[in-house]
């Protein structure tokens, strides 16, 4: 949100919400008699609250309740108020959702257009001694909507509302993961702001480093009251974490202007890094001019990304403080369909999500918010790298004059809110609109009018050039950052890889040497007992109605089928249906995640999509709405630790030399490849077995490696390791020390449904401990991907680990967190693996 000055007093109670226009209501679901609301709230949450409508994620509500988008709302609170000694009273809102007329004892102060940014009235001509009536009155937006784009063209969009003729959260109209709740609601603070003299109206603190010194360029807005013109004296002080003495500095806003730019040195400041890279040293700030007040938090630290050309043609290379930062990502959308039932406890567990996935960046997606201070301070702590879309989503733009004038009123205020976190190192224009432009078929609809490229190419790198050049700024994610190079191509900028998934089988992967991957993944349903919740269908199967409410990507279940295929039987039953995508997902995003870090310098990161939903859906997510991190999490921690071995297809010397010339040569042979991304280099050896699923050791080798910092290495294994007998019951295991941080490496010739795997290859004990229950399993056969789904027996169980493999003899313990008193037994139910789906493979049970 925008800085809350301590002059600021909300108006949060005493609020109702009615129905403008009843005809739009269905019959008999509200009477005449207002319903209590909550500020700051949403209107689906208020009617939910009041148990006028049922949940809105439940079953097949979502097409029961699409009045509530098509109805106008009038939100109304009283207040008492008396004049006091100040001399100005703005009305602040810091966030309408989305076109709203504010009414002040019956005057407008106001029309609003833009949920992303906040608004500030004149209330000195409309407020009164004793009790004032405060009302908001929303249009309707799905209406609204529809009919600018009668009024003034439609323009090309994904999806079924016009979604892109407001300046409201894209998805809210719904997504290929997201539910269709457009709706409206007063969804930040509101109040009024008593101030005398001068208010601050936005600082700007923007870092930089100096021969080891810390710079920092506070650069402060004031409005004055009105009553003088006189100059205001300011002062910055910047106090170290570590109980350093503050460092002073002052400097004095003229009479007759508005702003001062005021220059420190931090002597010897210590450097804010990427987690991985070091600490996450934050320094106070605290900004005082005349009687007002501004308090934030900043780290110093360099951004830059390299897009030079090379001879792969050219990369994304992100850089804090000089040194190169391999990105391990994930994408971010609202973590909640109704954004103010996200509070910093649940920014806090996905963000924790994220950083124990073993991530490094977070990227912020266009078609949702520029998010709460809570997030980016999160993310300032955990060392957390944030890329952030400017809010423009999978759609054309506008360009006319009122458009454009509240698009730039936007940037303007989230640029400079988000200046102080150092977590934030990437601004993006937009997310795939450029791509659309050119592939999308969007030109016989535009007929030569303009769909947002003077926004990603002229305003807004012109906007963060006078406010934050600091920052690095991509006009989009693909970019290729050419003019005359295709927005998606895998040898230059950023690359979505979207025929995964939609068209093609995951190993096609394979065939990418991308530079930077800021887009892939695959779906799954959530956990069990997230699913059940809210599908009850009878019985329950993947093509029932209220399984599809559930399922929004195009044909969605119908690909989870078709991606399975090769990898995985087809299953038996519901529950296998469940257990095989959900698996099947994990496998095809480590494939994914392994072959492009193998990749490593060529290819400097991936952004998987996505950490998280909003709302209980099958879905790309990694952790489902009620948190459950998936089999995808422990699939994506495993592929993202800093120190990762991975079988890789490599050419040999004969295959190199055999190449013509300017072509890629066969990868005739594998080859174990090892990235360490740490600031420790490894010397050591790797132990090399191929061995029988029953435990047979059939060759072994040890093979010495050398991998640098932040490098790689590439080892072509030996024929008599590589050469299977029997690629159906052999496998391939390459281990180090476990103090090396390389966890097991396992390869096999042939896909699970290929595999002679014995479909019971373990034995389980479980047992009570402090706090939950502990599920020991030991294999007896080489076992894939155990996964403990606690969930089936407490929805709010939760496990350590997943994803884990096997040898004959060795075991691993799942320690579960759960209040529930059961049979510990019932928690050694629930563990499965993939050699268990061939035990009725082709058979429906």
């Amino acid at each position: 949100m925008t800085h809350v000055p301590n002059t600021f007093r909300p108006l949060h109670d005493g609020w109702t919400v009615t129905a403008v226009d009843p005809g739009s209501v269905p019959a008999g679901l509200l009477d005449d008699a207002p319903v209590p609301a909550m500020v700051p709230g949403e209107i689906h949450v208020d009617l939910y609250r009041a148990r006028i409508i049922d949940d809105p994620f439940d079953g097949d509500n979502e097409a029961a309740q699409q009045w509530i988008g098509d109805t106008s709302w009038r939100y109304e609170t009283t207040f008492q108020w008396e004049p006091g000694s100040t001399d100005r009273h703005d009305l602040v809102a810091l966030g309408l959702d989305t076109l709203a007329t504010v009414e002040l004892n019956g005057r407008v102060l106001g029309e609003t257009e833009n949920m992303h940014r906040s608004y500030r009235f004149d209330a000195r001509g409309a407020l009164r001694p004793g009790e004032n009536t405060l009302s908001v009155t929303f249009a309707p937006p799905v209406p609204a909507s529809q009919a600018r784009a009668e009024q003034f063209g439609a323009l090309p969009r994904v999806n079924h509302h016009e979604y892109n003729q407001l300046r409201k959260m894209a998805c809210s109209f719904g997504w290929d993961w997201g539910i269709d709740v457009a709706g409206a609601g007063i969804w930040r603070p509101i109040g009024l702001d008593s101030w005398s003299g001068v208010r601050v109206a936005a600082v700007r603190p923007l870092v930089g480093v100096d021969d080891g010194d810390g710079v920092l360029s506070v650069h402060v807005d004031i409005e004055r009251d009105g009553t003088t013109t006189a100059a205001v004296p300011v002062e910055v002080v910047v106090s170290a974490p570590d109980g350093q003495p503050a460092v002073r500095a002052t400097g004095t806003v003229p009479a007759g202007r508005t702003s001062v730019v005021i220059e420190t040195r931090v002597p010897q400041a210590r450097l804010w890094w990427p987690v991985g890279h070091g600490d996450q040293p934050l320094y106070g700030v605290e900004v005082r001019a005349g009687e007002a007040a501004w308090s934030g938090r900043v780290g110093f630290r360099t951004v830059d990304v390299d897009t030079s050309p090379d001879e792969g043609g050219a990369g994304f290379t992100l850089r804090v403080n000089g040194e190169p930062v391999l990105v391990r990502g994930v994408n971010w959308i609202p973590d909640h369909a109704f954004l103010t039932e996200i509070d910093r406890q649940r920014y806090r567990a996905r963000l924790d999500d994220a950083l124990e996935a073993n991530c490094n960046l977070v990227r912020v997606w266009g078609g949702g918010i520029y998010e709460s201070d809570d997030f980016y301070d999160l993310a300032d702590e955990r060392g957390l790298l944030v890329w952030q879309d400017f809010a423009f989503a999978c759609a054309a733009y506008s360009e006319e004059a009122a458009m454009r004038a509240e698009i730039e009123a936007e940037a303007r205020e989230n640029i400079t809110r988000l200046t102080p976190h150092p977590s934030l190192v990437v601004w993006n224009g937009n997310n795939e609109n450029t791509w659309g432009s050119v592939d999308w078929g969007w030109q016989q609809q535009l007929a030569g009018r303009g769909w947002g490229d003077w926004y990603y190419r002229t305003l807004l790198p012109t906007l963060l050039a006078e406010l934050d050049p600091t920052r690095f700024y991509s006009p989009a994610s693909p970019y290729s950052f050419g003019d005359y190079r295709h927005p998606n191509d895998e040898r230059y900028g950023t690359m979505h890889i979207w025929d995964v998934w939609n068209r093609v089988d995951y190993t096609v992967y394979r065939d990418y040497r991308s530079r930077f991957v800021s887009e892939f993944g695959f779906q799954a349903p959530p956990a069990w007992s997230t699913l059940a919740r809210v599908v009850h269908d009878e019985p329950l199967t993947p093509f029932g109605p209220q399984m599809l409410v559930h399922q929004k990507a195009n044909l969605g279940n119908q690909k989870l089928e078709r991606g399975w295929q090769g990898h995985l039987p087809d299953p038996a039953t519901i529950e296998d249906w469940h257990w095989t995508t959900q698996l099947n997902q994990a496998q095809a995003v480590r494939f994914g995640v392994e072959h492009f870090r193998s990749l490593t310098p060529h290819n400097t990161g991936t952004i998987l999509w996505q950490l998280n939903d909003n709302w209980p859906v099958v879905s790309w997510a990694a952790v489902d709405f009620d948190g459950h991190r998936k089999p995808l999490w422990h699939a994506l921690r495993a592929s993202y630790a800093p120190r990762l071995a991975t079988f890789q297809p490599r050419p040999s010397e004969a295959a190199i030399a055999a190449a013509w010339e300017g072509a890629e040569p066969e990868a005739d042979r594998t080859a174990l490849v090892l990235v360490n991304d740490t600031a420790e280099p490894f010397a050591g050896s790797f132990t090399l077995t191929r061995r029988t699923f029953a435990g047979e050791v059939l060759a072994e080798t040890s093979m010495p490696v050398s991998i640098p910092a932040r490098g790689t290495a590439s080892v072509l294994l030996p024929e008599e390791i590589a050469n299977f007998t029997d690629p159906a019951a052999e496998v391939v295991v390459a281990t180090t020390g476990d103090a090396a941080g390389f966890a097991p490496a396992f390869w096999n010739a042939a896909e699970v449904v290929a595999q002679s795997l014995d479909p019971k290859p373990v034995t389980a004990q479980a047992v009570r401990r402090a706090g939950g229950y502990a599920v020991t399993i030991t294999a007896t056969s080489y076992v894939r991907d155990l996964f403990c789904h606690v969930d089936r027996v407490d929805p709010e169980a939760r496990v350590d680990r997943g994803m884990v493999t096997l040898l004959p003899g060795e075991s691993v313990t799942f320690d579960v967190t759960s209040a529930v008193d059961v049979d510990p037994s019932e928690f050694a139910d629930t563990v499965r693996s993939a050699n268990d789906l061939l035990m009725y493979a082709g058979e429906k049970r």
